[in-house]
């Protein structure tokens, strides 16, 4: 068993790693390991992810299956050994094989070549609509996407982005669409007259994003802890 455990324990780390080297932070890779070998957990907002990015749902296939099938052969192996004893050498070739596994990802310079694998992989046979929103639009940590909510009270409403901010073409930020109901729209946004209730996506440079729109971002943040929403900035 405690071989077994070993084994796991392994497996997670090597998982780890490999999620890392996709871009998945350490916390949340550990975690969604963990949950997509035991089923359980995986329906946090955190798998989204996983299912968005395709190399990580290759990753989680297998690990669905090893969870599965490593439970059977667990069970397999006692019911050898109490009944015809099983050779320690094959117990413990399974778990230095494993073990051994590990420690080579654990290389940076194994790492390095992995990474620009998965890169490659991305660049080649990925289309940029598969692509989770996260790795197509926030290409550096100073990058933000904002989905702003306008309010009456906001200093946005009633105007045009172009009266609001006419200096808004030497700015580092662009505005995405504006959603009006069920209705998007695409064209002339910077000259369209913004209501409360509207539903603008905005990107650009995260400073220059939190400093122009500070007022309007804070209004949000207000009125939806007032109504018990989350907050829309992507961090």
């Amino acid at each position: 068993m405690f071989i077994y455990l070993a084994i796991i324990l392994a497996v997670i780390e090597i998982f780890v790693i490999l999620f890392r080297l996709t871009g998945l932070k350490v916390e949340v890779s550990r975690f969604q390991v963990i949950s997509l070998m035991t089923g359980t957990g995986f329906t946090t907002g955190e798998s989204e992810l996983i299912l968005g990015h395709p190399i990580r749902r290759k990753l989680a296939i297998f690990l669905i299956l090893f969870g599965a099938f490593s439970l059977a052969v667990i069970v397999s192996s006692i019911s050898q050994f109490l009944s015809e004893g099983l050779q320690a050498k094959e117990i413990f070739g399974s778990a230095g094989a494993v073990i051994l596994v590990f420690g080579v990802l654990k290389l940076k310079s194994v790492r390095r070549v992995l990474a620009a694998f998965f890169n490659r992989e991305m660049k080649q046979n990925i289309e940029l609509a598969d692509l989770p929103v996260r790795d197509v639009f926030l290409k550096d940590k100073e990058d933000l996407l904002l989905h702003l909510s306008i309010y009456e009270t906001s200093s946005l409403a009633h105007q045009t982005f172009q009266e609001a901010l006419p200096n808004h073409e030497g700015l580092e930020m662009v505005v995405l669409f504006i959603q009006r109901g069920d209705i998007i729209i695409r064209t002339h946004l910077y000259q369209t007259k913004l209501h409360e209730g509207d539903q603008l996506l905005i990107y650009g440079a995260k400073e220059v994003i939190l400093k122009v729109l500070h007022d309007d971002i804070l209004i949000m943040k207000e009125k939806q802890k007032e109504h018990e929403l989350p907050v829309n900035p992507i961090p």
